[in-house]
């Protein structure tokens, strides 16, 4: 499988995805520690992937989104952006309903990632 592909089959397996630099218990930048702050403010389950564990995917993936930098936050396969534009919508009320309306689509399914 190309990386290309798996990048793919995550965002396809995990209607919310957040590619970061580390964990969310152990956030790897700033910008990663932001982001995953806002998403878990929303009490919302969601997958990760670690960029930093995963260099194949940290190379391929701001080619695949045409988005540069991480973290990239992907909703229902859609790529909705990084920390600044997470923290826009979060201050404009706008991320938890997102989060929160797709995750009861998903509701019976776990959020899994495949790698």
């Amino acid at each position: 499988m190309t990386t290309i592909e798996k990048i793919k089959r995550q965002i396809a397996e995990n209607p919310i995805i957040l590619y970061m630099k580390g964990s969310p218990l152990f956030p790897q930048c700033g910008f990663s520690a932001r982001a995953v702050k806002m998403i878990m403010d929303c009490k919302e389950p969601f997958a990760h992937v670690d960029i930093l564990q995963n260099p194949d995917i940290r190379a391929e993936l701001p080619t695949f989104a045409n988005w540069p930098t991480f973290p990239q936050l992907w909703v229902e396969g859609e790529l909705i952006g990084g920390c600044d534009i997470l923290n826009d919508m979060n201050k404009k009320g706008e991320l938890q309903p997102l989060l929160k309306e797709t995750a009861e689509k998903y509701r019976s399914q776990e959020a899994k990632i495949s790698q």
